[in-house]
């Protein structure tokens, strides 16, 4: 097992009616934004609920934080802020207002020339206006983790950051927060929750077996949960089995001590940044075909994978590596996620703007190994076509 260190700090407060803790987590007389999307909240009653908690608060709200935030929005809401001297925030939604939040509460106390160098430039956050959240679709697992990532919609770019100081200072997981959520959005949240843990777990061995079976167990329960998440979508027990899966995969737990991937994730950014086509639906058209083009070098995981997860344990290895892979495409397929370019309207013309556009950033050494280069992009990329 390799060297490491873990923090996490975010207090989570689950289960029926936990929204009405959100008043005594927020310090008093803190001047409060409440941040959210397009309003489904004030259909399923979450909004109702958030207002009552915060009775007493001095409320600003700022909706409009669109699926894969926009940078132009975000900055809008970091201008009212700054003239209303907003001190805490509280993020009502899904990952992609959390993740919104996170830039927000960052750019706050940001010092520099242009808030989007915390991404562009990398530049470190050492500084963030505190905030909490309110869970509303599982998926990101960014209510209990420091990580965001953002879509400029004027280069059409979509990039990550993180901090120690952007974990929310608590969170709110109520199940039946999620009983009116679209069948497509819960599809996309299984799809991306697996998609987190594959990253975190596909990769070589190091001798860690608890978090081997940690990520297993995370992988199982999405595996079960997950098709009857989509089936009935207002079954208290099975949604908070999803949610808690969903954020145990990108909590930092399954992580430590390990090597991670993440090349995934980086690759298929582009082609939401590009064609604006579901988070979880580019990672289920990347994955497939990376873990092919590399499944030499995984080869000891996947085997792994394939036989604890999926029950693949006949043949020779590469008729099991197929199987396995096989299997995962299966699994995504049937919460009706496409997992080809094809099936999304992109083609070849796309792949050669992705790879012009990592040379140009001087992209290189992804993966758990730093051994994908651009034209391993290039590769991996034609065979999601």
């Amino acid at each position: 097992m390799n060297n490491f260190t873990f923090y996490n700090p975010v207090k989570i407060l689950f289960g029926k009616g936990q929204i009405s803790a959100v008043s005594q987590e927020i310090p008093a007389g803190a001047r409060v934004m409440m941040t959210y999307g397009g309003g489904s909240i004030k259909k399923n009653g979450v909004y109702d609920q958030v207002m009552e908690a915060l009775k007493g608060f001095e409320v600003i709200e700022f909706s409009g934080i669109e699926p894969n935030p926009h940078y132009e929005t975000l900055m809008q809401a970091v201008e009212i802020a700054k003239r209303q001297k907003i001190d805490f925030f509280l993020a009502v939604g899904g990952g992609s207002v959390i993740d919104g939040t996170k830039f927000i509460v960052a750019a706050m106390e940001y010092e520099g020339e242009d808030p989007w160098n915390i991404m562009a430039k990398r530049e470190p956050v050492t500084k963030a206006a505190p905030f909490g959240a309110v869970l509303t679709l599982p998926a990101t697992g960014s209510e209990m983790n420091s990580g965001s990532v953002i879509n400029r919609v004027s280069t059409k770019e979509k990039l990550a950051f993180g901090s120690p100081f952007t974990f929310p200072k608590f969170s709110v997981l109520d199940p039946e927060s999620t009983f009116t959520l679209p069948v497509r959005q819960i599809s996309n949240g299984v799809v991306d929750a697996f998609s987190h843990v594959l990253e975190q777990y596909l990769t070589y061995p190091v001798n860690a077996p608890l978090q081997d079976r940690l990520a297993e167990a995370v992988l199982l329960t999405l595996k079960e949960e997950g098709p009857k998440a989509v089936q009935n979508p207002q079954d208290y027990e099975t949604m908070a089995n999803f949610m808690w899966a969903a954020t145990m995969a990108l909590n930092g737990v399954i992580r430590v001590g390990v090597p991670t991937d993440w090349a995934t994730h980086y690759i298929a950014h582009e082609l939401t940044a590009l064609h604006g086509i579901d988070h979880a639906r580019t990672l289920a058209v990347v994955f497939p075909a990376l873990l092919r083009y590399k499944s030499e070098t995984k080869k000891e995981k996947l085997l792994q994978y394939g036989e604890r997860v999926w029950g693949v344990n006949t043949g020779t290895e590469d008729e099991r590596l197929e199987a396995t892979i096989q299997a995962t495409i299966a699994f995504f397929e049937s919460l009706n996620i496409k997992t080809r370019l094809s099936d999304y309207e992109v083609g070849k013309d796309t792949i050669a703007i992705i790879i012009q556009r990592f040379e140009e950033r001087g992209v290189k050494n992804l993966g758990e190994r730093a051994d994908i280069q651009v034209q391993d992009v290039k590769e991996i990329l034609a065979l999601s076509l």
